[in-house]
């Protein structure tokens, strides 16, 4: 059964960092794309960065210049490294795949 598993969320003082991980498990599953989304509480779910399995990267606007995202295939494990953290930026943080999503991160950006 194939799973994709965030870990890396916590409580972070505005103006910190933090890499959130996207590991997939399971057999014949390849992470060769990757998204992340976010939820605010009482907000829909948006989108915040992608890489296609050409290694072309999109971002909304509200992270680019502070989010990057990356994947390791011979880990099959997707990353969303997070700079210059804003308290905006606080929601569960989701990895998607192959139609797939994971179960969530919380980030906490707060001083």
């Amino acid at each position: 059964q194939v799973q994709l598993v965030e870990s890396g969320g916590g409580l972070v003082q505005p103006g910190g960092s933090l890499r959130l991980s996207c590991a997939a498990s399971g057999s014949g599953f390849s992470i060769n794309y990757v998204a992340w989304y976010r939820q605010a509480p009482g907000k829909q779910r948006e989108f915040v960065a992608l890489i296609a399995s050409d290694g072309t990267t999109d971002y909304a606007a509200s992270v680019k210049g502070r989010f990057t995202i990356s994947r390791d295939e011979a880990k099959n494990t997707g990353y969303l490294e997070m700079n210059s953290l804003k308290p905006e930026d606080t929601a569960v943080y989701y990895c998607y795949s192959d139609s797939r999503w994971g179960q969530g991160t919380q980030v906490t950006v707060s001083s």
